[in-house]
Order: structure tokens, then sequence, then C-alpha cells
């Protein structure tokens, strides 16, 4: 690691943000597959204690919130004894995230399992970041009236978005997604604006997620086989996601609208505060 110059950091960073795997990273930068994958690892964990200091005190006034699929090292019906013994983190790793529907703004995230210890985590992170009362709307998934109540109690506007779906006669039977249809608007504390009641921005960001962290692109074998890679490797797809990217309706970052900084981030800004930090640590 220390081998690498700020530019060549910079350069397999911009290629992974981007969707590229690891060993086209290796590929496109010259940079050695051990390498890359230290740096996801040390850049990425930067990139989560970065954004959990500064994501306090958010005025966020609309929330979304969703589950997306993800596995580590096999998917969880794979999973032997043997292999959970070697590889505590292997089987189902869901991403949990939160929407701010007006700033874009992904304010927290956790990979876990899909159960009820997971939601209420989530949910009370969630809580613990912001500075006033919401709206907030998730899906059908009956964890999160227990997780909502436990962290927020009376203090939200909360209500499900619950979607019927049938299957498509014409459809591929094994890929082709269930058909939606009909969406039920379901009141559970407060009293949230029917408007607003959606779930459309999360889930379409799911698709962003999809499409920019190579390790949870489906039918590939590009998934991740450790647990702390895949979750080094989101952190910095988030940071990407909220600092340096446009966000195209926005015409500016998701952390730029949210008055979280005051400027567009480059990977190179991304490089500068890391080495800043670790020159910092090292000195200490």
């Amino acid at each position: 690691m220390n081998r690498l110059s700020s530019d060549q950091r910079a350069a397999v960073i911009s290629c992974l943000i981007e969707g590229n795997s690891i060993r086209s990273t290796v590929r496109i930068t010259g940079v050695a597959k051990k390498t890359v994958i230290r740096l996801v690892v040390e850049v990425g964990a930067f990139c989560a204690d970065y954004q959990d200091r500064v994501f306090r005190n958010l005025k966020c006034q609309r929330l979304q919130v969703d589950e997306c699929w993800s596995y580590c090292y096999c998917k969880a019906k794979n999973v032997t004894p043997e292999i959970a013994a070697d590889n505590p983190g292997a089987g189902d790793a869901w991403l949990w995230a939160a929407i701010d529907a007006d700033t874009k703004l992904v304010p927290c995230w956790l990979i876990a399992k899909r159960d009820p210890n997971s939601a209420r985590d989530f949910i009370e992170d969630l809580a613990g970041r912001l500075s006033n009362r919401v709206q907030l709307t998730s899906d059908g998934l009956k964890m999160y009236v227990k997780a909502v109540d436990k962290a927020f109690g009376e203090d939200i506007d909360y209500a499900m978005l619950v979607k019927v779906y049938g299957t498509d006669p014409e459809g591929e039977k094994r890929y082709s997604p269930a058909v939606c249809l009909s969406c039920e608007k379901h009141t559970v504390t407060g009293n949230p604006d029917p408007l607003h009641i959606n779930t459309s921005y999360i889930e379409r960001h799911n698709l962003s997620v999809r499409m920019t962290v190579r390790r949870f692109t489906r039918l590939t074998n590009a998934f991740s086989k450790k647990i702390e890679n895949h979750i080094a490797a989101v952190s910095l797809g988030y940071f990407a996601y909220n600092f340096i990217k446009l966000h195209r309706t926005l015409r500016t970052s998701p952390a730029m609208a949210a008055g979280v900084t005051d400027r567009l981030w480059d990977v190179t800004d991304l490089v500068a505060a890391w080495e800043a930090e670790e020159r910092t640590e090292k000195a200490a």
C-alpha cells in the first residue's frame, strides 16, 4: 500500500466506484490484486468512519427505507457447517438503506441479516442521525413496525406501502420479476401525508447500487468472498454516491443538497483526506 502514489490510489478508486470488478481494476491500473483488495478495505473503513461522523443532526423531512439482497462467499442455501466455521459472514448479506426523498442523501445503511435485530439496529442508527420529526415510509416488512416504535416512539409520521404481487403468465419463469397488481397505504404512527407515502426513490436507488457496486451485480462471480471486504466496498460506494457524483435531477451531490458539505468532492479529495488521516494516526 505504501508503494502506491496518490495518483495510483485515485485511479484504483475511480475504477471501483464506476462499477469495475477487482480483476478489471487490476487490468486497467496495473496494480496487483492483493493491493487493490487491501486498498478497498482501508479506504472503505475511512469512508465509513467519515460518513458516520458527518451525518449527524440531519434536517431530513421525508425518508424511505428498504432492503436489497446480496450474499457473501455463497448463497445461504449452499452454506455448510464447514463453510460457516471458516467464513462467519457467508450467506445472505442484506443491505438495509435509507434515503432522503428531497436531497437524495443516504444517511445510513447496514449490511446484516434480514431479521428483527438488524431492523432494530438499522432504525435506531437512523433515528440517532436526525434533528427533527420526519415522515418515514417502508415496504410491508413487519419487522419495521416494532423497530420504528422502539426508536422513535410517537415522534414520527410513519406509513407502510404494501404492494400486492402476482405472476406474469407471459414472463420468463426464472428471472422475470413479479408483477405489482396494486399498492395499499397503511398509516402506522402519526399523520403521514398520503401524497408522500411511497418507496420509489429507495427502490430506484437499489438499482443504482447494483449498477455501481460490482459486488451487487446479479448472475456474475463478482460477489464478495469476505464480509469485511463487502462492507468496505459498500461504504466506498456510498461515499462516492453522497459526495463525489452529481445527482442528475439535483445537479449537485446529495451531501451538498443536504448541507453536509459546501463543495463537490473529487476522488483526489477523498485520497487526500484519507492520507491526511493516515499521517495523523502515524504521528499519534
